[in-house]
C-alpha cells in the first residue's frame, strides 16, 4: 500500500481519476473488458465527477459491482446508494453491464445472485473510501478479516449511521437503517488494484488510527495495509494528523 496527498480535495480527486482511467483503459485494451467495484458516500463526488468527465473510457467494456448497500432502502429514497451510482456513474457513462444491490430484496437472494456473478473472474479495479469510524465498505469494527463470502449482512455501528446522518443522507439518526449488505473485506483485497479516496479533516483520526497503529479489525480499513497495489489518496485535511515518518515511509509521487 502507498500513500498518496495532495493539497486539496478537488487535486486529489484529479489524480486518482487520472490513475483509474489509466487502469480502465489499459486493462481494456489488453483484455478487452475490466471489471470495476464502485464506492459511493459524499467523499466520491467530486472523484466520481472527474472521472465520469475523462473521455476514452470504453465504458460499454466495463462491468461494475456494487460495494454495499442499505437493508430495506430502495431506489425511491435518497439515501439509496443504487440511486446514487444510478445518477453520479450509470447515466453518465453509459455503463450496461451493472449489478447493484436491491436493499429492497431479501439479503439472502442479493447476495446469492450478485456473489455468483463477482465470482466468474478477478477484479481488476476497487473503489473504496473509508469511514469515520475506520470502516472499509460497511464492514464496521470490529471487522471479519476472514470470512471468504463474497457479500454478507453487517450491523451498523453508531458511529457509522452519525456519519450517515452528519452527511445529510437522512433526517434523523431513527431513520438510519442498522443493516447493510457489504462486500467483505477478503473479497475487496482481491481486486488487482484498490484505489481509496480518502478526503476531509472529519476522517483525520480514522486515517491516522488505520495507518500508524496495528492491522487490525478494530481498524478495518487497516488491512489495505496488506495489499501491494493499494493506493490511498488523501488530502492536507485527512492526512493532517499522521506523522512525518509514516507520511516519508508510505507517500509516493503522482
Amino acid at each position: 500500500m502507498q500513500l498518496a496527498i495532495f493539497p486539496t480535495k478537488n487535486e486529489l480527486a484529479q489524480a486518482a481519476a487520472n490513475r483509474a482511467h489509466s487502469l480502465l483503459c489499459k486493462t481494456i485494451e489488453e483484455r478487452g473488458n475490466a471489471r470495476l467495484i464502485a464506492a459511493t458516500g459524499a467523499s466520491q463526488f467530486e472523484f466520481l465527477e472527474a472521472l465520469t468527465a475523462k473521455p476514452g473510457i470504453e465504458w460499454d467494456k466495463v462491468e461494475m459491482f456494487h460495494l454495499d448497500e442499505y437493508v430495506g432502502v430502495g431506489e425511491d429514497h435518497p439515501a439509496s446508494f443504487c440511486r446514487y451510482l444510478r445518477e453520479r456513474l450509470i447515466e453518465k457513462t453509459g455503463i450496461r453491464n451493472y449489478h447493484l444491490l436491491d436493499g429492497t430484496r431479501p439479503p439472502a437472494e442479493v447476495i446469492a445472485e450478485t456473489g455468483a456473478a463477482l465470482a466468474k473472474a478477478p477484479i481488476d479495479l476497487a473503489f473504496v473510501g473509508i469511514g469515520e469510524n475506520g470502516h472499509l465498505a460497511f464492514n464496521d469494527p470490529p471487522a471479519d478479516f476472514d470470512t471468504e463470502a463474497p457479500y454478507l449482512v453487517v450491523n451498523l455501528d453508531d458511529a457509522c449511521r452519525r456519519q450517515q446522518l452528519g452527511e445529510g443522507w437522512f433526517a434523523t439518526l431513527a431513520d438510519v437503517p442498522r443493516q447493510a449488505i457489504s462486500m467483505s473485506v477478503r473479497q475487496i483485497l482481491k481486486s488487482r488494484h484498490i484505489l481509496a479516496v480518502v478526503p476531509d479533516e472529519r476522517k483525520a483520526a480514522a486515517v491516522r488510527e488505520c495507518f500508524e497503529g496495528e492491522v487490525t479489525p478494530a481498524h478495518p480499513a487497516s488491512i489495505l495495509r496488506e495489499h501491494r497495489n493499494a493506493v490511498v489518496y488523501l488530502d492536507n485535511n485527512s492526512a493532517s494528523q499522521l506523522s512525518s515518518v509514516t507520511i516519508a515511509a508510505l507517500s509516493q509521487s503522482f
